[in-house]
Order: C-alpha cells, then structure tokens, then sequence
C-alpha cells in the first residue's frame, strides 16, 4: 500500500463524509431552541473557563482563555504562554521566541495551529544564541497574542493525540464567529516606549464578526512595528594561547613564564556591541463556518502571519590571534610593515583566566552588519464534523501550511590598531575596555577598510495533512474512538555565503582601503562606548558589491511522509458518591523519511528510510468529591530528530586556526531514530468553589534512543572527503597536511537512554474571604522542580569520553507569580517569571569550553485597565520592569560569553468593543 494511495485514501474519505453530510444537514429539520447564555468577562470570568477546562480533561491540561491572553502582558505569543505552570521561555531582542515545557527545551514540544502541526522559522542576530533555527521547535514570536481565543497544553498523551511532543503538546486556536452571540466587533491601539530605543512603538489589533442564522463569518487583524535594542558587552569565547608574536617583554618572568606555558585563558573578541532591529510585525485571520443543525457544521479557517526585522549590528572587537589581543598581523596590504602587539600588564586568577591586560598596538576592528530578516507563514484548515446518530459522530480535517524564511546579510569591517586595556575585575560578566595614550576609537583617520562579508539563508517548511476522526457511545458510560491521519511534511533550507569580498583588491591596491568620510559615522548608542560604524548599504555601492547571492541549485531537504491509525476505548465508572474516567488507546504510525545534500563537498545525495511503531496510552481521572480530582497517566510517545540531525550534508574545516576545533568535520545522519519515550504521571488536584485550585503533580519520563553528537579523532583519508580540499593547507604545527592528518569527526547518533522526573505545583484563588476591599485580591502561583542528564561523547586528548550534562533547556527550578486586584471598573497585575541556569551546548572538543549555557532570570512584567463604560477600556503594560540581563556563560568554569540588556517596555492603550 504505497503512500500515495493512502493520502488519496483518507483524502477522499474526508471530502466523501463532508459532502454527505451537508446533503443529510440540509434534509434536516432543525428546531429552535431557546439557549439560556452565560456571560462571563473579565480576567476573572477566564480564569473560571479555564478552570473548568482543565477539571474536565482527563489528561493533563493548562488553558488559556481570550480574556487571560489579551490582559496578561506580553508582545507575543511566547509571553502569554509563560504564565502557564511548567512553561518557560527564551528570548530574542527582550521578548519571548521559544518555549520549553517541563524542563525539556522546544524541540520536544509539538506545536498545532488549528488542529494541525505547524513549525514556523525566524532568526537570532546572535550567534550564540543559534541564529536561524534548523530545529523542529516552533519561534512563537511570530505571532500576536490577539489573533488567538484559546490555548490548551496538553501535557499527558492520548492515542487519538498526534506523535511528536515528548514534552507536551501546544494547541492554538484562533477565533470562530460562532464563539460568539451574533456581531461582534474589537479593536484596539496601543503606543509604546523602550528605554533604549527613541521610537513610539504603534500596536493594533481589531475583531470583526458576525452570524446570519447557519452560517457565520469573522476576521481579526494585528500589526505591531517597533524599534528593539539590546546593547552589551560579549567575547567569542575564552581561549588558551600563548605570546602568538606578541612583546611580553615588560613583564615579570613570572608572568611571562605563565604567558609562554600557553595555559593562560585570554578573552576573544572581547567587545562592547549593539543589536538593533526594526521590526514589524503582521497576522490576519479568516473563519467561515457553516452550521445548519446542531448535528453539522463545516469550516473554513484561514491564517496569515509575517515578522520582518530590519538589523543593525555594531561591535568594536579585538581581533589579533584567534580575536585575541595577542599576536602579530603581518604586512600592511601594501607590504610596508608589521604590526605586533605588546602586553605590558596582565593579571590572572586562580583558573588561568585573564581578567585585566594592557596592550600597544593590538589589532581592533569596528564591525557593522545589515541584515534583512523576514518569515511569512500561512496556512489553510477545512474542517467537519457530522453526528450521524446520536451514539456516532465522525468528523474530518483537511489542512495545508507553509512557512518561508530568508535573510540577506552584509558585513564590514574596519581595521585599527589600539593601545588599550581589558578589565574583567569589576564585573565578571560585563568587562570594560579603556582606549589609552591617544587613541581615539571615534577618528576616522585611526582607520581602514578591512573586510566585506555576504550571507544569505532561506528556510521553506510545509504540512499538509488529511484527518479522519470517529467517536462511537457503545453504552451510557463507555465509547470507542477511532482514526487515521496522513501527514506530509518537506522542508529545505540554503545558505550561501562570500567572506573576504575586496580582500584581494585591497591588498594588492588595485581598490584603495581609505575610508571615505559620508560613509561612517560616530555611533553613539552603546551606554558604555562611543565608536566609529559604517553605512553598510554605502559602502557596497561604493565598491559595487552585489549583496544578493545566488542559491546553490542543491538545498538540504528533509521530506517526512506519516500514516497514523489509532483506536482509545474510554469508560465511565459511576462509584458510590464519586465518579472514575479511564480511558486507553494505542496508536500505530509509520514514517518515511527522505534525506538529500551535499556530500564530500561537490556529490548530492539522497537517502531513504523507514520506521514504524505502536504507542499505548492509558489515562485515569478519579472525581473523588466534588472538588478533589486524582489522575493518573502512562503511555508512549516519540519526538522525530531535529532537520539539522537528519541532513545528510557535512562541513569540513581544513583551517586549524579557524573556529574552536581546529581541523574537523561536522555532518549529519540521515539513519537516526526518533526518541522514545515512557511517560508516566501523577496528579492531585483540589477546586475551590469559584476561581481558582491547588495541585500537585509528579512526571517521570524514560527517554531511549537519545540523540547527541558523537565525536571520534580519524585520519582524512578514511573520512571519504575528496583530497582536493586539503590540498595547500597546513596543519596546527605549519606542516603540510596529508591524508594521515587527523580530523575531528563529529555526528548525531542515538547514543543510551536517559531518565527525566520532575515535580509541578500550582496554586490559583481569589482571596474573596478576606474583608472589603481586599477580597478584590487574587493570586496565581505555580513551581516546577525538574531533573535529568543526557550521555554525550566527548574528545580529551585524543581519546572519546562518554560524559553526562543535563538536558538542552533544562532550568532545575521556574517558578510564575501573578498578584491581582479587579473590580468591575479596574484592575492592576504584577507578574514574575523565574528560571534557573539552563545549558544549551555541550562542546565535543573545542579547547575554548566544555559547555555555554544561560544564568537564571527574573522578568517582572505590570499590567493595569480602567473601564470607561461598558464597551471602553484604558490599559497601561510595562514589560521587563527591572531591566533584566541576559547572561550567557561559557565553560563550567562559568566566564562570559554573551551579556545583554534590552530596556524595560511600557504601552499604554484603549480597547473598543460592541
């Protein structure tokens, strides 16, 4: 039964039950029925929806209303999500991209809009922070928060369930007309401020819909444009060198003892830097529904979202040996001279770590970059549902998705040579760089032309997807549940890169290096330093650079096909005085996978594989009393390997002085298998009366075929990498490399299995019992302890070592808190997010570190609304209230990497609706 088949199968068999089920629908004669409508509204009324919600599931489940997400604050989707218990999220120019789910970081988080999978891509300005995202993890911060009615995360599994989140999985919904009574019409505006940036930052967002007897339509709209900045001080690492040319002369012995040994650490890069973006934001929304009877309804929904970043990236950076201050530069472009530095001072701690130098002389580059940034995702569901009988429902889903992102980026460098000192005594995670004995960082005549770097990135991502559902009452108290689904998932990806554009013309002098003066200027954003920059966009047309290069005709592609069948017998045991809801499924799915790249640096290849695999669930909800609920869950689930793991396509770094690992090759494996996992959960949970509950739950999860980088020493030769690419190069020790030079190999392999437990408490009530007029006060409260450690195979001297890390992503402890006070008129909310030091690389054999990771944050977040009238409302937000820094360490040793800060965020708006 080929794939092909199977698609055209459940295809038609969802187009087959829509047609016949419209034509049944119409044949009906449908009664009125006269629907006594509560109304609840206001950040109380959702917490008492969601409430509801969740008591109800008899999984494991957190949910946000429309209320709860436009009141909380927040810039995206991300922010609105992290205020559920267990949620955590990372982020980008200070607001929210990537959530992890109970300490396991977004890979392992499985993403649905509208009832089907989804994956959308942006972008990090950062390197160390990944850059363009080749993972299967979703960047929700692509989207408003107010194109979305509901947001349920699932944490426990059920058959009927899509495979993929080991971690959970985050269902989006956006707004259907029949959500609501008949017209219904929102819109809002906001103007807001960042204390780093000088623009006024415009949002709006506006709701219209209506239904016409059967058949309702709705569209919603949201557009946000603001200047973001993030500003700080960062190294590319810390690296053991030693004099590398450089006059130690007037140092002690003992210090130029220590300097010789080559085990002192110096700061590479060691720069102040500045990230600033113009970004814009867009999304719509389309919902058509046609429902003639309470036994039919068809729909349409339709969904469109853009986020464009428009960056500017500015450093001023040692880059002598290795971006280090040490080392000699050799000739002068026109052969005059050569510049070497002198260190004249230095000091040193315990761990070899230098944390003050001073230098003459040393290499120093200004480096500005443009970069154009952009991710459209749309996305198409058709969806039905037919009670056939009153014991038989079936219902269909036919969805298309597709998300496109590309990036252009241009570089340029200019080259000064400074006397300076570092200095990391005063703050260990944010150093401070003094220009000495005349130099002036902001003289242009300090100055040349030095480098012109291009890139260009395109990510495609599509799903398409056709669903059958069946529910079918065997009894008063048990139902079976069943279907299928066929999913087809292609992804490809590009990069194309020039370094080094006019080095050649520079040098030989056949462009001049002298910088004309209308294309520079004094950038003095960075607080802490003033610094010459340049005109990106001038200076390419000054040279005539053609930033727009041409994509190779060979893209890495990953092309997913799934068929899924399932069938979950649920059953409803009425006890004395309490209730027991059980139910268990088993779900097959078999995936087909095709891998094609660039192989041995010139030959494209394809590769195909298969696997399949039967996933048991079992899920239990006792109602004990009205208010105590017990549940209890354990099932297998798998999460397939990131698209930058399958890529059959490798990188050979033939240059041991450039990057961390000296001379090595990374390459993807296209034969991975998925992870699998053993989850098993337990929860008590006790709700109050109105809003609010208490609960407490345990998770264990046994994760098998884990997948991290195996890393291997191997000759060349054996590598099967043509020698071509070696010819002409030299080795660590200036020596001519051969077919014997050892090479650092490195490749994801699913490597032995790892335990993960953790515990999730959670507190939510209004304080209705204290006296007036504190019984206005509520709180919600929830903490995460989380647990566990994955195998990876690491270099030391030349030989493998298996050694244990936590887990991508994993903060040990998070924690949210909301205060509240509401009234009917007016209302005020303090939050903080907390998380714990989290890892998010682990080196196989660089000599910079052994790991990078994050520290801990707090983000304090306020939110407050008056109510006008009945259909007016004034809100005040203020988004990172202490003006959190993000620190990235690097090592175990725990030295800088990365420190930024990106200015608090205050809005203030007024909400209209009929």
């Amino acid at each position: 039964m080929n794939i092909n088949f199977k698609k055209t199968l459940l295809a038609t068999a969802v187009l087959s039950a829509t047609c016949m089920t419209q034509f049944t629908a119409q044949a009906q004669q449908t009664e009125d029925e006269m629907i006594e409508q509560i109304v609840v509204s206001g950040f109380r009324g959702s917490l008492i929806k969601a409430k509801d919600l969740k008591k109800d599931a008899l999984g494991s489940q957190d949910s946000i209303l429309a209320e709860d997400i436009a009141d909380f604050p927040s810039l995206n989707l991300a922010e609105s999500i992290q205020r559920i218990p267990g949620v955590t999220i990372t982020r980008e120019a200070g607001e929210g991209r990537q959530i992890s789910l109970r300490g396991l970081n977004a890979d392992f988080t499985q993403v649905q809009l509208n009832g089907m999978e989804a994956l959308g891509t942006s972008s990090s300005a950062m390197d160390s922070r990944g850059t363009t995202n080749l993972s299967r993890s979703f960047d929700f911060n692509i989207f408003a928060s107010e194109l979305f009615n509901q947001i349920d995360v699932q944490k426990s599994y059920s058959a009927e369930m899509d495979e993929g989140g080991i971690g959970g999985t985050v269902k989006l919904y956006t707004a259907k007309p029949f959500d609501y009574d008949g017209f219904k019409s929102v819109v809002s505006a906001q103007a807001g401020d960042n204390s780093l940036t000088d623009d006024i930052g415009p949002r709006v967002a506006a709701l219209v819909s209506n239904t016409w007897g059967d058949f309702g339509a709705l569209v919603s709209l949201a557009l946000s444009k603001r200047d973001t900045a993030e500003q700080g001080y960062n190294t590319y690492r810390w690296r053991p060198r030693n004099a590398q040319g450089s006059d130690i002369s007037s140092l002690s012995p003992a210090d130029q003892d220590a300097v010789n040994s080559g085990n002192l650490r110096f700061s590479r890069g060691s720069r102040y830097s500045q990230f600033n973006s113009e970004q814009t934001r867009v999304g719509a929304t389309l919902a058509l529904q046609y429902r003639p009877s309470d036994a039919f309804s068809l729909g349409l929904d339709a969904l469109y979202g853009t986020l464009d970043n428009d960056r500017g990236e500015f450093h001023l950076q040692s880059r002598g040996s290795s971006s280090t201050a040490l080392g000699c530069t050799g000739a002068d472009y026109q052969g005059a001279r050569n510049f070497c530095s002198a260190l004249t001072e230095i000091e040193y701690n315990q761990n070899n770590e230098v944390i003050y130098s001073s230098w003459e002389n040393t290499a120093l580059h200004s480096e500005s970059r443009d970069q154009e940034a952009t991710t459209d995702i749309s996305q198409l569901v058709l969806n039905a549902q037919w009670r056939v009988t009153d014991a038989f429902t079936v219902s269909g889903l036919l969805g298309h998705m597709e998300s496109e992102y590309e990036s252009n980026s241009a570089k340029v460098y200019l080259e000064s040579f400074a006397d300076m000192t570092i200095d990391y005594r005063e703050d260990r995670f944010y150093g401070s760089n003094t220009y000495i004995n005349g130099f002036d960082p902001t003289d242009i005549n300090e100055y040349r032309y030095h480098e012109i770097d291009l890139q260009e990135d395109e990510v495609e991502n599509s799903f398409d997807i056709a669903k059958l559902d069946a529910d079918y009452l065997l009894s008063d108290n048990a139902s079976l549940k069943f279907g299928g689904s066929f999913k087809k998932f292609e992804h490809s990806n590009n990069r194309e890169q020039v370094g080094n554009a006019l080095r050649s013309e520079w040098q030989s002098g056949e462009v001049s290096d002298v910088i004309n003066p209308e294309f520079v200027y004094v950038n003095s954003i960075h607080k802490k330093q003033d610094w010459l920059s340049t005109d990106v966009g001038a200076v390419l047309n000054e040279f005539n650079v053609d930033r727009d290069i041409e994509y190779s005709d060979a893209p890495n592609e990953v092309i997913e096909e799934t068929m899924a069948l399932y069938a979950t017998y649920e059953y409803d045991f009425l006890l004395p005085d309490s209730e027991l809801r059980a139910s268990f499924g088993i779900r097959y799915f078999d995936t087909d996978i095709q891998s094609s790249g660039i192989v041995n640096g010139s030959e494209y290849v394809t590769v195909e594989r298969d696997y399949d695999g039967l996933l048991p669930t079992l899920n239990v909800a006792w109602y004990a009393t009205e208010s105590l609920v017990l549940r209890a869950s354990a099932g297998k689930n798998v999460t397939r390997p990131t698209l930058g793991s399958l890529s059959v396509s490798g990188t050979v770094n033939t240059d041991p002085l450039f990057g961390s690992s000296g001379l090595s090759i990374n390459a993807g494996n296209p034969g991975l298998q998925p992870f699998e996992t053993i989850n098993m959960e337990a929860a008590v949970e006790y709700y109050f009366d109105e809003v609010g509950y208490a609960s407490i739950t345990y998770f264990q999860k046994e994760i098998d075929n884990f997948i991290a980088t195996n890393v291997s020493p191997i000759a060349y030769g054996d590598t099967g990498y043509p020698l071509s690419l070696i010819e002409g190069m030299v080795d660590e020790n200036g020596n001519a490399q051969t077919p014997d030079s050892l090479y650092t190999f490195s490749q994801p392999q699913n490597l032995a299995e790892s335990d993960f437990s953790g515990w999730e408490i959670a507190f939510q009530r209004d304080f209705d019992f204290l006296p007036a007029p504190f019984d206005n006060l509520g709180a919600i409260v929830n903490y995460t302890y989380s647990d566990g450690e994955s195998l990876h195979n690491i270099l030391v001297d030349g030989e493998s070592v298996e050694v244990y890390r936590p887990f991508y992503g994993l903060s040990e402890n998070i924690y949210n808190a909301t205060m509240y006070y509401e009234t009917d008129n007016w209302g005020v909310r303090v939050s903080a997010a907390y998380r714990d030091d989290y890892l998010t690389q682990v080196e196989t054999s660089s000599s910079d570190q052994d790991e990078a990771g994050f520290h801990g944050t707090t983000y304090w977040d306020f939110s407050a609304f008056y109510n006008v009238n009945d259909n007016l409302k004034v809100t005040l937000e203020g988004i990172n209230l202490s003006d959190e820094r993000e620190e990235q360490y690097s090592d175990s040793d725990d030295r800088l990497y990365n420190t930024t800060v990106s200015g608090r965020t205050f809005y203030i708006g007024l909400t209209y609706s009929m």
